[in-house]
């Protein structure tokens, strides 16, 4: 028998199909241009570091790569970080995030030095989309039992940090990533998107099978709803720094090189 939560995630997906509808104009659709450049967006509870094992990686095969440090306080915030980065590209980009900077890259993605998406374990909302309502139709993933309020700011406690955010990464590793998380603004929990940029770029999605920061089914829902090139690892939320070289030959691949 199905359950109210199943029933809800297959409605919502059946409203996105229509929503996106035939005529609109698909990610997939369009030609995928070379580009030399990537700029990295890093989501809640970190900060640009957890781009470390991804960034060598890149620059190695020659690519100019840039990864944006958000402040957290609200999305435009955020957004605005990001272009600042993007007009200091010499053309086409590869914009990429990880987690919430699912949105950040879902809003600024339309800039016309961006050349493709990559979602890696991402929010990918739709224009105007309530995320929270989205993520609610799917079993509540256990680090949400872990987060800190305090004075109007959030942050992962070290428990569900190790556990449930980091939990294939060796323990020093991730004890350094839980000291320079990022401290997330209350009210950037209730921004959305106002355009979603993946309606139009080639979009490239990594889901996490074994994430307990976003629920793996919503992953999958949202990458196939933008009909994305998807690859899944077998990874905690941070499958960036658990398995770097996966990431790096679909963000290779969004660049329009061989890998």
């Amino acid at each position: 028998m199905l359950d109210r939560r199943t029933v809800t995630a297959a409605l919502l997906a059946g409203a996105a199909t229509s929503i996106i509808g035939a005529g609109k104009a698909r990610a997939q659709t369009q030609p995928l241009t070379p580009a030399r450049n990537v700029v990295l967006v890093h989501g809640l509870y970190a900060d640009g570091s957890c781009w470390l094992r991804v960034i060598p990686l890149l620059q190695q095969v020659g690519l100019n790569v840039t990864a944006v440090q958000n402040p957290l306080r609200s999305l435009d915030e955020d957004c605005e970080f990001t272009r600042r980065t993007l007009t200091l590209q010499d053309g086409p980009t590869v914009l990429v995030a990880h987690s919430y900077g699912g949105e950040v890259v879902t809003q600024t993605g339309g800039d016309p030095k961006v050349s493709a998406l990559v979602y890696c374990s991402a929010r990918a909302p739709d224009a105007n989309e309530d995320y929270t309502a989205l993520a609610k139709a799917y079993p509540t993933p256990p680090a949400s039992a872990g987060l800190v309020h305090a004075n109007g700011y959030v942050q992962l406690s070290e428990e569900a940090f190790l556990r449930d955010f980091a939990g294939d990464i060796d323990p020093g590793t991730a004890r350094a990533l839980y000291a320079v998380q990022g401290r997330a603004a209350e009210p950037i929990f209730g921004d959305r998107v106002t355009q979603a940029a993946w309606r139009t770029k080639p979009s490239f999605y990594q889901v996490s099978s074994k994430d307990r920061t976003i629920n793996p089914d919503l992953q999958r829902f949202m990458a196939k709803r933008m009909k994305a090139k998807t690859i899944e690892i077998e990874s905690s939320h941070l499958g960036i720094i658990s398995h770097p070289r996966e990431i790096a030959n679909l963000i290779l691949e969004a660049a329009g090189h061989a890998t």
